[in-house]
């Protein structure tokens, strides 16, 4: 009977696996990369996959330098400064507020304390004890409690509502410290949907952040997690909330870009069509953000959120030559979706990005006939 339950799931795992390994003409595989026949990502000059910068989306030298600094220094004071001098409104100060607390949460992780040992984040502390008052240090405390619920225990248990409760009361601090700054409330996002808000209450919640940044793309994919089918909405909903923001995205804006967002978070878990990846909502969705992706700020901080969900859609549709335009563009940085689900995000995004090259070579192109 055991062998009979391993020769079934052989087969299965062939109907999955062998419409995406095919192209159009023959088929695509990968090979060791010492092997004659192996496409060499480095041709394209893209990064060693040890290489890869896990911790954002696409480059903010600005970041990374204090990032640097305070975690060498354990000074809190570049964060703030940096935090100080970037806008309310924008997608940016979101992503660095993200950064910080998930900085100081790894640190915690890595080195949890014990005697004689301080524990790792310290810098958050003191800055949240030394300035109080301070609205970036409010709400890079208020994400680190979230991330830590998260990283740390599981949703229902008394723990994580402990956690998550802690992280509500900070989201209203530094709201009241910065009563037009958006990011409190999309960090109470998080919140709502780990703490089980009634749709009335997330619905209030959501229109303060429409009150103060409209066009957030950030807000807007922290709000989808909501409404999606396996949290407390369902895939209809999901679709609904993705593609209202899309039509009534600004022109420019990359809420176009949200329906596939939600095609994500709502993909099987196994694919046994091997059309799956050109049906009808799949192929609207991917055209929808590769329109915003040529409308966009080539600036704007969300473009490489939207570029690397692409690369996923467009490598599983097969379609090689526009993943790989959109790999010149993100390559070297790999943390944003759907990598940051792996356990590794570098070991899948390269995965991903080496289908990319065999398909784009294996169809004539070479690094010559790739625009830059």
């Amino acid at each position: 009977m055991e062998i009979l339950w391993v020769l079934m799931a052989l087969v299965m795992l062939g109907f999955v696996l062998l419409p995406f390994l095919r192209r159009r003409r023959g088929a695509i595989g990968l090979v060791s990369p010492d092997h004659p026949d192996a496409a060499d990502p480095a041709n394209y000059g893209f990064v060693r996959e040890e290489e890869l910068d896990i911790r954002m989306p696409g480059p903010d030298q600005d970041l990374l330098d204090v990032l640097d600094v305070v975690q060498r220094t354990q000074d809190y004071r570049a964060a703030q400064q940096l935090l100080a001098g970037t806008e309310t409104e924008g997608e940016r100060r979101w992503q660095r507020v993200q950064a910080f607390a998930g900085a100081a949460s790894l640190e915690l992780q890595q080195r949890p304390g014990g005697v004689g040992e301080s524990p790792g984040g310290q810098w958050l502390r003191v800055w949240r004890a030394e300035a109080p008052k301070d609205a970036g240090g409010a709400a890079v405390h208020a994400e680190f409690l979230v991330q830590q619920a998260w990283r740390t225990a599981s949703p229902g248990t008394d723990e994580f509502r402990i956690i998550m409760e802690e992280a509500k009361a900070a989201c209203g601090d530094a709201a009241l410290l910065a009563p037009g700054d958006p990011v409190p409330c999309i960090v109470e996002l998080s919140v709502a949907r780990g703490l089980n808000y009634s749709q009335k209450d997330f619905e209030q919640l959501w229109l303060k952040i429409l009150d103060r940044a409209p066009a957030h793309m950030g807000a807007h994919l922290a709000a989808l997690h909501y409404w999606c089918e396996k949290w407390h909405g369902s895939r209809e909903l999901a679709y609904s909330f993705a593609e209202a923001a899309a039509a009534r995205a600004p022109q420019g804006s990359l809420l176009a870009a949200m329906p596939l967002f939600a095609v994500f978070e709502h993909l099987p878990e196994v694919t046994l069509v091997s059309g799956f990846w050109q049906t009808e909502v799949v192929t609207k969705a991917v055209h929808g953000a590769l329109h915003a992706v040529h409308s966009a700020r080539p600036d704007d901080p969300m473009l490489a959120h939207v570029r690397h969900m692409l690369v996923y859609f467009l490598v599983r549709g097969e379609r090689w030559s526009e993943a790989m335009n959109q790999l010149v563009h993100i390559d070297g940085h790999v943390g944003a979706l759907p990598w940051t689900l792996s356990a590794d995000p570098a070991a899948e995004f390269a995965v991903y990005r080496a289908l990319a090259v065999a398909g784009y070579e294996a169809n004539g192109g070479s690094p010559a006939s790739l625009p830059h």
